[in-house]
């Protein structure tokens, strides 16, 4: 069962399960979300290096692996978020749309993974978070494990390990 949450105003968005004929907009939307919040705490050489690992190929076999893929979506069945969560509580992606930016569709797909986790007996959920996301992840119970420095395509980038007890 996914949870509801309130959203400021108009209509709410819904959360599903992923099915593969999503890959195509999911490989889209993380694309476009690197490419627009990025700059806040990136260079443009890591956004873009960042922004280029999108690729419908990778994302519908990563989808269809045995994870759980959790996608909001609008009336008109416009993507706009999803996060998946992988059977060992690791949340390997959690994406919005730039223009679904102030719907609290970050805050559902969360919401419904830790949900999930918890009725699946976990008892962690860890993560890699961006600089961007880090903030994010500590309002929901999230502690810093560490900073991961990387090389991807030649420029260097980091991430955050974080976890949280269930």
């Amino acid at each position: 069962m996914l949870p509801a949450c309130s959203v400021p105003s108009g209509p709410m968005p819904t959360l599903r399960r992923y099915r593969p004929a999503d890959a195509a907009a999911l490989a889209d939307l993380y694309a476009r979300s690197v490419r627009h919040y990025g700059p806040r705490a990136y260079t443009p050489a890591q956004v873009e290096v960042w922004a280029a690992t999108a690729d419908i190929a990778r994302t519908a076999a990563r989808c269809s692996d045995g994870r759980w893929v959790v996608v909001a979506q609008d009336a008109a069945g416009t993507v706009l978020g999803f996060a998946e969560l992988e059977a060992d509580g690791h949340l390997d992606m959690l994406y919005v749309a730039p223009d679904a930016e102030g719907l609290h569709v970050g805050a559902r797909l969360y919401a419904a993974l830790e949900t999930h986790a918890r009725n699946q007996g976990m008892r962690r959920l860890f993560v890699e978070a961006s600089e961007l996301a880090r903030p994010l992840f500590e309002r929901r119970g999230f502690t810093l494990l560490g900073r991961n420095d990387l090389v991807l395509d030649g420029v260097g980038i980091h991430n955050y390990q974080m976890e949280k007890r269930l």
